[in-house]
């Protein structure tokens, strides 16, 4: 990957997730929260566990695991936004058992060796700047026999919010590298292979999961800060615009999303190929 892009990618990304932080705690926490049940089923923690929660946000996952390896166990929760961190680090505070948080990317997790018994990846596989670095990092970290469980969106003609998302993004400039964003693993074979590549042999199961919104309004303000938060006035009407003909097109009022949401399940059966 062209390290220029890669050094703009980071800052531009942590800039994106902090803005994002009080419309998360507000909103979209509540909304999500179906995915992380989900992640935390398929995952089938036992007590005394180590697991990583990658691209925690504001804790959600963390939260919920740490119930499930407690006592004993233990939780590692990563991010790169430090607003996030400090959410989920406020929520942590009244809870039992043992959670660190991490400021740290998927390219260069912030564990040892095989350490890990699950790595644990809600919604944010898709905004990793590099996922082959990642799916190297994940197997490194992975005890034998470790699983992963990722949640991903599918693509914007199955999943709502990604239709929403990617026409108000395509109204913003060109991010700094390709392939990041909402529905960028709506065909998530391209990252099972890299994982195999690793050592993780990986499966996907589908769930469609929905939450509404009153109007157009109230859905604009909650989902497009992620692609389109940094518009001029005239852009950001015209990509007011183009989501409402696509998504509102018998006029403003209450809608239901529905998103196809794909759950990537693997364990390590191999020593990792780094």
């Amino acid at each position: 990957m062209d390290q220029q892009k890669n050094a703009e990618a980071l800052p531009w990304q942590i800039s994106v997730w902090d803005r994002m932080v009080p419309v998360y705690i507000r909103e979209i926490d509540k909304r999500f929260g179906p995915i992380v049940e989900h992640v935390i089923k398929r995952a089938d923690l036992k007590p005394g566990q180590h697991v990583l929660d990658l691209g925690t946000g504001t804790g959600s996952v963390a939260l919920r695991a740490v119930e499930a390896v407690t006592p004993n166990g233990r939780v590692t929760a990563v991010d790169i936004s430090p607003d996030m961190l400090a959410v989920a680090r406020r929520r942590a505070a009244s809870v039992e058992g043992n959670i660190t948080f991490v400021e740290g990317r998927a390219e260069a997790l912030p564990a040892d060796a095989e350490s890990i018994d699950a790595v644990l990846a809600s919604l944010s596989l898709m905004y990793v700047i590099d996922r082959a670095a990642a799916a190297r990092e994940i197997a490194r970290v992975l005890r034998p026999g470790g699983r992963l469980v990722g949640a991903v969106w599918a693509g914007p003609e199955r999943a709502d919010i990604v239709l929403l998302q990617q026409t108000a993004g395509s109204f913003a400039p060109e991010p700094p590298v390709p392939s990041v964003g909402p529905g960028a693993l709506g065909n998530p074979a391209p990252f099972l292979a890299q994982l195999a590549e690793v050592g993780l042999k990986a499966h996907v199961e589908t769930e469609t999961m929905e939450f509404a919104f009153d109007d157009f309004a109230s859905a604009w303000d909650v989902l497009a800060g992620v692609t389109a938060s940094q518009l001029e006035p005239e852009r950001a009407e015209a990509a007011k615009t183009a989501v409402r003909k696509a998504m509102w097109p018998h006029g403003d009022g209450l809608r239901r999303f529905r998103n196809e949401t794909h759950f990537i399940i693997g364990h390590r059966i191999a020593a990792a190929r780094v």
